[in-house]
């Protein structure tokens, strides 16, 4: 059915949280929450993995724990597909949030109970599917808030930005320093209040502040294909038990063939994604052209997020073993490093904001701005470099290496992450609103997999190589972005 967006528009308050839509307040705070919850799981998650089974860790080692988190990461984003589709054809972003909550936070109940790996498998599972459902769906509904033309989107969506980057920044001091300092599990039943608090927020103020924003179901199914479409998920369902409890006690499906399998399907599923848009009936002949434009767009994106991603893997490994953790008089404990990047964000996301509201017009394109995501990605890497090649990779870094690499980093992800959350809202063809932003998150995903098999290239008598390949290789990119701007400009059909 076609949907009348001036219908939700006129529902929702316009003014109510700093001069953006009232409705932004309820999903800033339900996305803070969701986020502290997740953050802080992640940021002690790979230390729990590979720290001893005498200190509570399950005694993993370093590199399989690596490319666990990364592959975790990896389906935490693939599952925004399963969250697309349920909101657009069943049930509306506001419901499919909800429920994705609830999944979460028994997830992280799950996990803060002592049940070593077969408790860490169950709690990945619903985690994994409750973020699929609430993540793609919350960021849909800011942009259910905003019409076409509204100059404010880009800024809002970097207000609601800054919202991932305050639970970000919270969560690694609380559940970080509870987790290492005190006990793991305690820790992660800490990310599991901090859920349930998000899930408070959302069902108190949603009613008044949403209106129909995130109500509407954009493509609903019919009789006939709900019947067809359960009974698919039903048998698709029972062949997967039965695929599983055969490959998994005869060991054909191992963890480092899981990776394998994962890291392809990472970039398989937004491929067929995008053909699948492109040729349906319901695809405008300028949503086509749009769809073109996002493409280099979506390659960009899973290249700054292969940069990106492992400052919670690769860096905080780094962090542990190759840092001076005794600085300025005090002991810094790894964790806290996962801090810097949301801090970063806090700090200079409403500088950025501002900017483009005071530019309005004359702001940068689009492709433009993630070509300095790039450039800046990429110089986030190559200043990793300096510490082994001035002083050999045997001697404790100075952790000034790790502050400077995430600001770079953070500067590259404000004009790039915000902006692509937005602009995949405003390139959606009509019929795959909330399942764009599914197509977006997998960008995270394809660039998760592939970092589960760079980490395994990493070794400390070699990271100056690692660190300037794959930081010369996202700066190159970047440029070649820049100079390919204005044919993505012109195929996205008057969207900036």
């Amino acid at each position: 059915m076609a949907i009348d967006r001036q219908k939700i528009l006129d529902t929702v308050p316009q003014t109510g949280f700093f001069g953006h839509p009232k409705g932004l307040s309820t999903l800033f705070f339900t996305e803070f929450w969701e986020r502290f919850s997740y953050y802080g799981m992640k940021g002690i998650l790979i230390y729990y993995m590979y720290d001893k089974l005498t200190n509570g860790g399950l005694g993993l080692d370093k590199t399989t724990a690596a490319s666990i988190v990364s592959i975790y990461g990896a389906l935490v984003y693939m599952s925004g597909i399963i969250g697309g589709w349920i909101s657009d054809r069943f049930l509306g972003s506001a419901k499919t949030v909800f429920y994705g909550g609830v999944l979460i936070m028994f997830g992280h109940i799950v996990l803060a109970i002592p049940a070593g790996f077969p408790a860490l498998i169950i709690s990945m599972v619903l985690i994994v599917l409750g973020t699929g459902l609430l993540k793609p769906n919350a960021a849909s509904a800011v942009g259910e808030l905003y019409g076409e033309k509204d100059l404010r989107r880009d800024s809002g969506f970097s207000i609601y930005y800054m919202a991932v980057n305050f639970g970000a920044l919270i969560a690694p001091l609380i559940v970080g320093t509870i987790g290492q300092k005190y006990n793991y599990h305690l820790g992660f039943s800490i990310a599991a209040i901090g859920m349930f608090f998000g899930l408070v927020m959302f069902a108190v103020t949603k009613k008044k502040s949403l209106g129909l924003a995130g109500s509407i179901v954009p493509n609903p199914l019919t009789p006939e294909e709900k019947k067809s479409s359960l009974t698919k998920i039903g048998l698709g369902t029972i062949a997967l038990i039965i695929i599983l409890a055969i490959t998994i006690p005869t060991k054909i499906l191992n963890l480092n063939r899981f990776i394998g399998l994962i890291s392809i399907l990472g970039f398989l599923i937004p491929a067929w994604y995008l053909v699948m848009m492109y040729f349906n009936k319901k695809t405008t002949s300028d949503e086509r052209s749009r769809l073109l434009a996002y493409i280099p767009l979506f390659i960009a994106s899973i290249v700054f997020w292969a940069i990106e991603e492992q400052g919670a893997s690769l860096l905080a490994v780094y962090a542990a073993e190759r840092t001076q953790l005794d600085f300025g008089g005090f002991h810094i404990l790894p964790s806290w490093f996962q801090t810097l990047n949301p801090l970063f964000i806090v700090i200079f996301a409403p500088v950025l904001a501002s900017l483009w509201v005071k530019l309005g017009n004359r702001q940068p394109s689009t492709p433009v701005k993630f070509s300095f995501g790039l450039i800046f990605a990429g110089l986030s890497f190559m200043i990793m470099m300096a510490p082994a090649y001035f002083n050999g990779s045997e001697s404790p870094a100075s952790p000034m290496w790790l502050v400077l690499s995430y600001l770079l980093v953070v500067i590259g992800e404000l004009c790039l992450s915000p902006v692509g959350l937005s602009v995949s809202t405003k390139l959606a063809p009509a019929a795959f609103s909330a399942q764009m932003i599914s197509l977006w998150n997998l960008s995270d995903a394809a660039a998760q997999t592939l970092n589960a098999q760079l980490v395994k290239m990493y070794d400390a008598s070699h990271e100056v190589m690692y660190f300037g390949i794959v930081g010369l290789v996202s700066a190159v990119l970047g440029i070649l972005l820049l100079f390919y701007s204005p044919v993505i400009k012109k195929l996205m059909r008057g969207i900036n």
